[in-house]
């Protein structure tokens, strides 16, 4: 049996590590306690409540940084948007000091809201609702 270096821990043949569990003793039935007391219903859980999906929304907001042939590129490079569709957004960007430019599952949102701050634009990840 091997040993690991900095405990001192014994490790098995396949070199994985023992992982260790304690146990209160006095709560533990002996084997078949359940079975002799007629006790045989099947364990009950406690209900959890199945979280709804909700959309995300990617949302790009002003900054007196960046010019504005530079947010319709980045808007094009990243969504695939056409050039109208990337100046609407752009212009609501500047008018309105922001734009949905997205909405949709988590992860995908928190990859495009990464995408865009890579790009230096400010941008933030906001759930419906």
């Amino acid at each position: 049996m091997l040993v690991s270096g900095t405990w001192g821990l014994p490790l098995p043949f396949d070199n994985k590590p023992i992982i260790y569990k304690l146990i209160d003793s006095a709560s533990m039935d002996p084997p078949g306690a359940s079975i002799l007391s007629g006790n045989t219903s099947p364990v009950q859980t406690s209900q959890t409540e199945t979280a709804v999906e909700r959309n995300w929304h990617v949302v790009v907001l002003n900054d007196p940084v960046n010019l504005m042939s530079y947010v319709v590129m980045v808007f094009r490079n990243v969504f695939g948007f056409d050039v109208e569709i990337a100046r609407r957004h752009m212009l609501e960007v500047h008018h309105l000091g922001r734009s949905r430019l997205w909405t949709g599952a988590r992860e995908k949102a928190e990859a495009y809201v990464h995408t865009l701050q890579t790009w230096q634009l400010s941008a933030v990840l906001e759930q419906d609702g």
